[in-house]
């Protein structure tokens, strides 16, 4: 591990089979394409509910969201568990810039998909912010 490479890496991405793929020079989409649906699953649970608070990169992604009205955190916090219950995993989507309301709005669209198809939205989303994340380390 070069200079602590594979944990800014797991950071974005919480797997170690990826992270060390993407360490070693593969390709971090073709390192993601390799991973199996736990892999995903367990990479999920990295991360917080939408509108709670975690660590500081998950704060400064939601920044938007965190600042929203008590009413409406209320019922993120409401349809998030509602989320869970349906699919067994938190609710993802690349916060970044995004208001609670869309976010809001987007969670409960979500949630009319069936599972198969939400776990690919949801792998998308965390996608995404792998991405985001990315851009941060190669700074």
């Amino acid at each position: 591990m070069i200079d602590g490479l594979e944990d800014r890496l797991y950071a974005c991405l919480a797997s170690r089979r990826w992270a060390r793929a993407v360490a070693a020079g593969d390709d971090p989409d073709a390192a993601m394409d390799r991973l199996a649906d736990g892999e995903w699953l367990k990479a999920m649970k990295a991360h917080p509910r939408i509108g709670e608070r975690g660590d500081a990169t998950s704060q400064a992604e939601q920044r938007r969201a965190l600042g929203a009205e008590a009413a409406t955190l209320e019922a993120l916090a409401a349809e998030n568990r509602r989320y869970e219950e349906r699919f067994g995993h938190v609710f993802l989507i690349a916060a970044r810039g995004r208001g609670a309301d869309e976010i809001l709005a987007e969670l409960r669209r979500r949630l009319g998909n069936d599972p198969r198809t939400e776990l690919e939205e949801a792998k998308r989303e965390l996608r995404k912010i792998a991405h985001l994340r990315l851009a941060q380390v190669a700074r």
